[in-house]
């Protein structure tokens, strides 16, 4: 049995899309589902091209229903890959899936997290601090933004003069290096449920 993904996306979904491609002739895992809350978000383009299918929902749906919890035990769901979703997940699905959801974050935490960290608001944070050095971390997730235990981080350098576009490449680089290879060894470690 091939071990089975799920991508929650609210955006262009770029990490969706090379998470997508990383597993596409994969005979261990596949992407089996994209979900977002957001109708106009470019990840679902993304997702239709890589035929990919996916699931939108709504502020009712994910926080007052189990209707999203049930589509992905449904779907045999086994890891959950959060790639720039910006709703913080509730407690129904972190107990469906314990320490199977992870999330991507543009800067090192514990700096630069919490709520209404996201984006451009981090870099643009990081650039009036005037910090040397920015990053990625990848993350469990758990009932508080940017929190959970830490499972990879990488670094960049930033140069006198760098932009914000300068720095956020720099970082986007970064992200579609490790992300796909960081799900690939987490995915080996876990037993699927349906083994």
């Amino acid at each position: 049995m091939k071990k089975r993904i799920a991508i929650f996306a609210s955006g262009s979904g770029s990490n969706a899309q090379k998470i997508m491609e990383h597993f596409k002739y994969s005979q261990e895992a596949e992407v089996s589902l994209v979900l977002t809350n957001n109708p106009d978000a470019y990840v679902l383009q993304r997702a239709d091209n890589f035929e990919v299918p996916s699931h939108l929902f709504d502020r009712h749906d994910f926080f007052e229903t189990d209707e999203v919890v049930e589509l992905l035990q449904r779907m045999q769901i086994d890891l959950i890959v959060l790639a720039g979703f910006l709703w913080l997940v509730p407690e129904n699905l972190l107990k469906a899936y314990p320490n199977k959801i992870i999330n991507i974050h543009p800067a090192l935490l514990p700096q630069y997290g919490g709520k209404g960290m996201y984006g451009d608001r981090v870099h643009k944070a990081v650039l009036a601090n005037k910090e040397g050095e920015s990053g990625i971390t990848i993350h469990f997730v758990n009932e508080r933004f940017d929190e959970g235990e830490i499972i990879y981080q990488a670094r960049f350098k930033i140069e006198k003069g760098d932009t914000l576009e300068m720095i956020k490449f720099k970082g986007q680089q970064l992200e579609h290096q490790h992300f796909p290879k960081v799900v690939e060894n987490l995915l080996k470690k876990i037993v699927p449920e349906n083994s």
